[in-house]
C-alpha cells in the first residue's frame, strides 16, 4: 500500500484552491461580523453525549467515535458545528435576548452526504438564538443569499419546506413511534402508495392529508392548495402563513424553485421552516438550514433558533475559476536596502513579491510570477516578464 494515499473522499487542498477558499472565508466572516454575528470556535472533539444531544438520530451514524484515553468515555469528532453552537448559546453565553453567532471549521463525516462530496467539509454558517418569529428566518435566508453572492455563486434558487406540517398531522392522530418512522421513510422518497398503505388505520382526515403531502410541491400556488386539502390545525395554519411571508419577502431576491410540504430533511432535528439553496445546475445544495427550536432544550434552555451552513469547498467550486493573482519576482539581494524598502512597500499594499533564491534560476517558472523588479537608472521598478 502506498503510504501517501489518503482515505476515500478525503483530500488535500492544494495552493490555488486553498487561496480561494481562504479569500471566500474571510469575505463571508467579515460580512457576518457587520451584521452583528459574533464568531465562536467550538472544539473538534466532544463527549458523544454532548455532541449528539438534541439532534435525534440524524448525526449519530455520521459521527466518528473513539474512546478518550484520559477519561475512558466515548468521544465524537464533530460532523456538524451547529449543535455545538447551540450548546454555547444555551450553556455558556446564557443570554436572555437575541444572540447572533457564526462559525467556521472542518467537520468529519463517516460517509459523504452528496454526489462527489468530501467527508471533510469546511463548514461555515450563522445562527440566531432567542427569536421565534418568521423575521429571524428571513434574516438568516437573506444572509445566506449574501454569502453566496460574495462567494461568486450565481443563478441561485431555493427550495423551502416546513416540517411542522407533517409533525402536526402525526401528533393529532397520536401516531406510534414505529409507524412515525415508517411514514417518515416513505415521505422522504415520496412513495405515495407506501404512505397510503401505512396510513390505512388512521382517521380519514389524517390519511387524506398524509397522502396529499408528497403532491404539495411547486410554486407559491402550492400554499393555496395546501389550505384547501390540509386540516385547519393551528400549527398547519401558522406554517402556511410563514411560508406565504417568505414567498413575498424573498421574491425580489431569489427564485424560489419550490415549496415542498413533504420535505422532511433533518426531521429529528429541525422544528419549522427548512430550506436549501442550489446554483449553477450543481446537484448538491450550496447551503441549507432551518429552524431548530428544540435543540437548546437538551442543554437546559429551550431557546428558539434558526440558521444555515455551507461548505466552503463547494462554494469555491461553484464560484468558477478566479483570475490568477499577479506576482512580482525580486532578485535575492538582502543587503540592498533600497530593494528591501521597495519590496516591503509593495507587500504593505498587498502585492505578492517572491524573492528569487540563489541557484534556482531554472525553476523560476514554477513561482508563477508575471512581473519582476529590475534596477533602472538607480531605481527598482516593476516590468512585465515575457
Amino acid at each position: 500500500m502506498r503510504t501517501w494515499l489518503l482515505p476515500e473522499y478525503i483530500e488535500d487542498i492544494l495552493p490555488e484552491e486553498a487561496c480561494r477558499v481562504e479569500r471566500v472565508r474571510r469575505r463571508i466572516l467579515d460580512d457576518f461580523a457587520v451584521h452583528g454575528y459574533e464568531l465562536v470556535m467550538p472544539p473538534l472533539l466532544e463527549y458523544v453525549d454532548s455532541l449528539l444531544t438534541g439532534t435525534g438520530h440524524d448525526l449519530d451514524l455520521q459521527t466518528f467515535k473513539l474512546v478518550d484515553q484520559l477519561s475512558g468515555r466515548m468521544l465524537g469528532v464533530r460532523a456538524d458545528i451547529t449543535p455545538q453552537v447551540a450548546r454555547i448559546d444555551a450553556h455558556l453565553l446564557n443570554r436572555s435576548g437575541v444572540t447572533r453567532l457564526c462559525y467556521t471549521g472542518s467537520v468529519l463525516r463517516t460517509l459523504p452526504d452528496g454526489l462527489n462530496r468530501t467527508r471533510e467539509p469546511l463548514q461555515i454558517g450563522a445562527e440566531i438564538y432567542g427569536h421565534r418569529g418568521i423575521e429571524s428566518d428571513l434574516e438568516v435566508q437573506r444572509l445566506m443569499l449574501r454569502a453566496l453572492q460574495l462567494a461568486g455563486v450565481h443563478q441561485v434558487s431555493v427550495d423551502i419546506g416546513h416540517v411542522a406540517v407533517f409533525r402536526a398531522l402525526l401528533r393529532r392522530a397520536r401516531v406510534a413511534k414505529a409507524l412515525e418512522a415508517d411514514l417518515f421513510q416513505a415521505m422522504q422518497t415520496k412513495d405515495a402508495p407506501a404512505i397510503a398503505t401505512l396510513a390505512r388505520g388512521l382517521d380519514r382526515s389524517t390519511r387524506s392529508a398524509l397522502t396529499a403531502l408528497p403532491e404539495l410541491y411547486g410554486g407559491a400556488e402550492v400554499l393555496a392548495r395546501a389550505r384547501r386539502v390540509l386540516p385547519g390545525l393551528p400549527e398547519i395554519r401558522a406554517a402556511l402563513r410563514d411560508l406565504s411571508v417568505l414567498s413575498k419577502q424573498l421574491a425580489d431576491l431569489v427564485q424560489i424553485r419550490s415549496f415542498d410540504l413533504g420535505e422532511l430533511r433533518g426531521y429529528h432535528y429541525h422544528s419549522g421552516v427548512v430550506f436549501a439553496a442550489y446554483a449553477n445546475g450543481r446537484p448538491n445544495a450550496m447551503a441549507q438550514g432551518g429552524r431548530y427550536d428544540e435543540v437548546g432544550k437538551a442543554f437546559g434552555r429551550a431557546r428558539p433558533a434558526t440558521g444555515f451552513s455551507m461548505d466552503l469547498r463547494e462554494l469555491v467550486a461553484a464560484g468558477g475559476a478566479a483570475p490568477r493573482e499577479s506576482r512580482v519576482l525580486a532578485p535575492y539581494r538582502p543587503a540592498d536596502r533600497a530593494l528591501q524598502r521597495r519590496i516591503a512597500a509593495l507587500r504593505t499594499r498587498g502585492v505578492v513579491v517572491i524573492e528569487d533564491m540563489p541557484g534556482h534560476g531554472r525553476f523560476r517558472g514554477e513561482l508563477g510570477c508575471d512581473r519582476a523588479l529590475v534596477l533602472r537608472r538607480g531605481r527598482w521598478v516593476i516590468q512585465k516578464l515575457r
